[in-house]
């Protein structure tokens, strides 16, 4: 997973600051904050990140990537 920022689908921005392991499934987490406020850092599952949501019947992505 490619770091830098992402617009999330319901359209607020956010910075992926690592790629991590989970200590005991190996499964890829996400390290990431939102680009404004108090929100702080949260992690996610990366194949949350790959996922699409329907929205009006039309399939977009989760999280796109839209640059450094």
């Amino acid at each position: 997973m490619k770091l830098g920022k992402y617009r999330h689908f319901k359209w607020f921005e956010c910075e992926i600051l690592w790629v991590a392991k989970h200590s005991e499934t190996l499964e890829d987490m996400i390290i990431y904050k939102k680009s404004y406020g108090e929100w702080g850092v949260r992690i996610r599952p990366q194949k949350m990140f790959e996922e699409f949501v329907e929205i009006d019947g039309k399939k977009i992505p989760r999280f796109e990537y839209i640059g450094e």
